[in-house]
């Protein structure tokens, strides 16, 4: 009677999760905007990163939630290209917005509900409709590689060998013994049997070996796309989705996986995008873009950038940016500093304002699709553990910082009085101000986004240089790495698609006028300096005007 009474529990569970009514389609998705010279919608965009928990509390309970996003929609873009005021943003990716025991939401319940935290889907699809009015599409986290081991699916799977759902799972009755790629333990003992969960026990992977589990992760992926109307989805974890015995990333097996979910998510909406989290080299990486995801992070270069202008000098960065030009179809790929598991970028380096700075003028001025994790544009700061990278938005000086007129989920940073959203944007020479001039700078001149990369030689090993060349536009980029002023140096480009002439140049992030170029009749140009002197940790985004 005992085992009849659970048994009927979990189909009474299950049931739940599987005839959930579904909400009618919504027709409220923006045509994505064509990008210039035939490249993809999302080369045009800038995209930011937010945690829904911490970015805005709208009812006092000290937790962020979709109301709290939307009311601050207009910080991001309020929909008038004629202002200057807000961010620029033209892409959202959330955090999981999924039902979920954790803080985190990174292992779901219910992948078909909003997590009760953040409100309902009433309260999502306001934010979608809010977010598209304003021009911005919205990715969510897509967490297919677990679930919670609260997941009614599971429960069923660890009710008995011979449960429903046993094999949507990976079990073994006895213990493999080998360890994770990163050493952790993977296999986990539960009712005579073990368990694979590469993360944490708390998060089984989920069985794509097993049919049945395919054809749910496509239905919960149409009806983020075409029931509710998201625009794509990030990726999470996703090299580890099929594992062969010890071998648990990067599979072939996945590889063929992601191959069929490509092909049927374009067939469900032809524009929606992908942006995956593969996070290892960048030669692992580059197999997953293309006919698998659209894009991926690209992690190499992130470190890459982060080092060097810590370090000062071009060598790291520069053989990054060269490599990934070498391996990815043209800028196919997704540029960031930081990210949620990252130790975040003013901690990194060390508080250094403007080495912060010169971090953003390199990723916002180089190909790829750049992504900012929320409160980088300020100089937010957080060390490991992650709740401590995910602490709430600082807005202003007021107690909650402007987040919660509560008690904050988790403590809010001890320097919000100096370190906020309200302080900077009064301020033009502020790191928030920055941000805002080069996603204008972006968003105003198509070969920042779209234009090829041409490498620029220097003989400073402080200087890091670029020419981004355009179908009618060329941008040069020039940034001091070094601590101190560099005079003695000379820029030199062989060969590129400029056409042979004289040119004016305007420095278009100071504002001012440089020396005139001079290019041949191959494109190239021989010892050029823009200024006498370029200052330390600074960058020149230089527009080439032809006479």
């Amino acid at each position: 009677m005992k085992l009849l009474k659970k048994q009927l529990l979990f189909a009474f569970l299950l049931m739940l999760t599987a005839c959930r009514p579904r909400p009618p389609t919504v027709a409220v998705t923006p045509p994505p905007m064509p990008a210039e010279g035939g490249g993809h919608w999302w080369n045009e965009r800038v995209f930011y990163e937010v945690f829904v928990r911490s970015y805005q509390d709208s009812d006092g309970d000290g937790i962020g939630d979709l109301e709290g996003l939307i009311s601050r929609l207009d910080y991001l873009n309020d929909g008038d290209p004629s202002t200057d005021d807000d961010l620029g943003i033209t892409g959202l990716w959330l955090m999981p917005i999924t039902e979920s025991p954790s803080y985190h939401g990174y292992d779901v319940v219910d992948y078909y509900a909003v997590e009760k935290d953040y409100g309902d889907m009433a309260a999502f699809r306001r934010l979608l409709a809010e977010a598209h009015r304003r021009g911005i599409v919205v990715l969510t986290d897509m967490v297919i590689n677990h679930t919670s081991s609260q997941h009614p699916w599971f429960l069923d799977s660890a009710s008995g060998p011979n449960s429903p759902h046993r094999d949507w799972y990976v079990w073994s009755p006895t213990n493999p013994g080998y360890r994770g790629p990163w050493g952790q333990q993977v296999w986990y003992k539960r009712d005579g049997g073990y368990y694979y969960a590469i993360f944490w026990q708390g998060m089984p992977d989920l069985n794509y070996r097993n049919p049945a589990v395919t054809e749910q992760i496509l239905d919960v992926t149409r009806f983020w796309l075409q029931e509710v109307g998201v625009d794509g989805f990030r990726m999470d974890a996703i090299r580890h989705l099929i594992e062969d015995g010890k071998v648990q990333e990067n599979t072939p097996e996945t590889h063929r996986w992601l191959r069929k979910y490509h092909q049927y998510y374009k067939e469900l909406k032809p524009y929606a995008m992908t942006v995956g989290e593969v996070w290892t080299n960048s030669e692992n990486v580059v197999p997953y873009v293309g006919d698998e995801l659209d894009i991926c992070f690209e992690f190499d270069l992130a470190s890459a950038i982060l080092r060097s202008v810590k370090g000062g000098t071009l060598g790291l960065v520069d053989s990054a940016v060269q490599k990934v030009e070498r391996l990815y179809p043209p800028g196919q790929y997704a540029t960031f500093l930081t990210n949620h598991d990252q130790e975040r970028t003013m901690s990194q380096l060390g508080g250094d304002e403007a080495k912060a700075r010169l971090a953003a003028a390199i990723y916002l001025t180089l190909p790829g699709v750049p992504f900012i994790y929320y409160g980088e544009e300020i100089g937010m700061r957080g060390r490991k553990p992650d709740e401590n990278l995910r602490t709430p938005m600082q807005w202003d000086d007021a107690p909650g910082a402007g987040f919660t007129n509560g008690t904050p989920w988790h403590r809010v940073n001890a320097d919000y009085q100096e370190v906020n959203v309200a302080t900077q944007l009064a301020d033009p020479q502020s790191l928030l101000s920055h941000y805002k001039r080069l996603i204008r700078l972006r968003s105003a001149y198509a070969a920042l986004r779209t234009g090829e990369l041409v490498n620029v030689q220097c003989n400073d090993i402080h200087i890091f240089a670029y020419l981004r060349h355009g179908e009618r536009q060329d941008i040069l980029v020039v940034h001091n790495l070094g601590a101190d002023p560099v005079s003695d140096y000379g820029l030199v480009v062989r060969v590129s698609g400029i056409p042979q002439g004289q040119y004016r140049v305007y420095d278009l992030l100071g504002k001012q006028y440089a020396a005139p170029l001079v290019v041949d009749e191959k494109g190239g140009f021989h010892s050029y300096a823009p200024f006498q002197t370029l200052a330390s940790k600074q960058s020149y985004v230089l527009l080439l005007q032809p006479k």
